[in-house]
């Protein structure tokens, strides 16, 4: 069966590569518009819209980023087992449509009032609880089409085909694209129009996303169906069959991930607790179901992982307190224009669209000489390079001579060196993944692969808490000391993160040995 679905998801081609992989570019491309255009936005309109302290808005993103990486777990779980990844990217793709929209239902803004000399905020309760729901909406829509588009990525290549690299790399090319146009449409339009505009630009693009899958996802062939459809006719309780009972469940998902958005603490014991259990599905799984060389190189998948949560607890901090210290403390005059704040969430995405294609050649040509490193010496080249770029941005804030007037450039070089480290990790971490799984779980790693992103980014929220300012209004009261806390922060995470990257050089070797031969 795998086979079959292999060689008809194959057999097309386009500049090399199968037919099914420009649907899977551009239905993520899309999909990522929508979420980095929200993205952007999202941390301002906690903070300027909603009025809520630095802190609590940074746990409120820390909270709602990492449910957007532990849903794919189940997500994946459920494509393998049931729907295939087909049905769960177009149930993944209506939720993030509705999500979206729902963000655009702005309601009336929170105020500052002063009672008894205490500064209060006064919100309206009832949208209040829309943009909560509308957030859970995403975070369950991102669990089933996250996972399963980039699971469909893996099924056009064998494990050891010399294009699967190349080929998560184009395809996180098309995620960056639609990162680059979500920031820039979205941000104009929040700067021209508001927040409902910003929010409902991204409602469209996900719709475009969902239109474009719809109609090419008879390319995959069998590799898009599900592993036994019979499972889901099957009546299971009052009448129902497996799959409604699906689609039931994803509802209550939706409930629950509306409340968990609330209480940050309740997000963090539970995402503690996934990883335990599927750290201990899998290192069970690998014992008990695979032969030796499989086992090896699950485990050391599994551990390679990890590297993800040092990696994007500080790289989120770009849609979080990078994004918060651009809008305060950064000169984005350029040419006697102002550039917009959230424009800069643009800035690592087009590094990536110039830089990927580059990369992607460049892994090419050092594999057809027997030189490309491997996967690990380029996760741990990844560490090196975030740390680089926060040291780079903390030597450039010291040259400010006003606080608000941090030169833009040593931004944007913050941004490259963290794209060059991003291409060393995400891509090729994509691509690790369908390599060293063994074919059944390949759903289940994808989701672990996410999970490791949850953990990150949780962590990230409270990185970001810890660079919170007093604000009043939405505007912060002391732009020197806001600066001389980010910088402080940042420069911690440069060092942590470069040392980090040293000592993973170290193990290299030994996690190439329980790789057998794959790189």
């Amino acid at each position: 069966m795998a086979t079959t679905a292999l060689t008809k998801a194959s057999s097309a081609e386009f500049l090399g590569h199968p037919k099914g992989l420009v649907i899977c570019f551009l239905t993520e491309m899309w999909e990522r518009f929508s979420f980095y255009g929200m993205r952007g936005l999202l941390i301002f309109y906690l903070t300027q819209y909603f009025l809520f302290s630095d802190e609590s808005a940074a746990g409120i993103y820390g909270a709602y980023i990492s449910l957007v990486y532990i849903t794919p777990v189940i997500g994946g779980v459920i494509a393998d087992r049931y729907l295939g990844p087909a049905k769960a990217v177009v149930l993944g793709a209506l939720l993030l449509v509705a999500g979206h929209f729902g963000m655009a239902i702005e309601g009336s803004q929170a105020v500052e009032v002063v009672v008894q000399g205490e500064r209060l905020v006064q919100r309206d309760p009832f949208y209040l609880q829309v943009f909560y729901f509308s957030l859970a909406l995403i975070i369950m829509g991102v669990g089933f089409l996250k996972a399963n588009i980039s699971t469909l990525v893996g099924s056009m290549y064998e494990r050891k085909d010399p294009r699967r690299d190349g080929a998560f790399t184009l395809f996180y090319m098309g995620i960056n694209l639609g990162s680059f146009l979500g920031a820039i449409v979205c941000g104009y339009l929040l700067q021209e129009y508001g927040f409902s505009y910003g929010f409902g630009a991204a409602g469209i693009g996900m719709l475009f996303g969902l239109v474009v899958f719809l109609r090419g996802k008879h390319l995959f062939g069998a590799a898009a169906d599900p592993i036994n459809p019979s499972l889901l006719t099957q009546k299971i309780f009052m009448g129902w069959n497996r799959e409604w009972l699906i689609y039931l469940a994803t509802l209550v998902g939706v409930l629950i991930c509306w409340q968990l958005i609330q209480y940050r603490s309740v997000v963090g014991d539970l995402l503690g607790m996934s990883l335990i259990i599927m750290i201990l599905v899998v290192v069970v799984y690998a014992f008990t179901k695979c032969v030796p060389h499989d086992r090896n190189r699950m485990l050391v998948c599994l551990f390679l992982m990890s590297y993800q949560v040092i990696f994007w607890s500080l790289f989120e901090q770009t849609g979080s307190s990078l994004n918060l210290m651009t809008d305060r403390n950064v000169d984005r005059m350029v040419l006697g224009f102002e550039i917009p704040v959230v424009w800069f969430q643009s800035v690592n995405a087009f590094f990536i669209i110039t830089l990927a294609p580059l990369f992607s050649t460049l892994w090419l040509f050092l594999a057809r000489r027997g030189w490309e490193p491997s996967t690990p010496l380029k996760f741990a080249l990844s560490l090196i390079q975030l740390g680089l770029g926060f040291l780079f941005l903390v030597y450039g804030a010291s040259l400010a001579t006003d606080p608000t007037s941090v030169a833009v450039i040593w931004l944007v070089l913050l941004y490259l060196l963290h794209t060059t480290g991003e291409l060393c990790i995400s891509p090729v971490g994509l691509s690790m993944t369908t390599k060293l799984s063994v074919p059944g779980v390949v759903g289940m790693m994808m989701g672990c692969w996410f999970l490791a992103s949850a953990a990150g980014n949780y962590v990230s929220g409270t990185i970001a808490a810890l660079t919170g300012s007093d604000t009043i209004g939405g505007e912060v009261v002391d732009p020197a000391a806001a600066l001389a806390t980010y910088m402080d922060v940042y420069t911690t995470a440069g060092w942590y993160s470069i040392g980090a990257g040293l000592l993973s050089i170290l193990l290299v070797p030994v996690l190439k040995h329980f790789m057998h031969g794959i790189r």
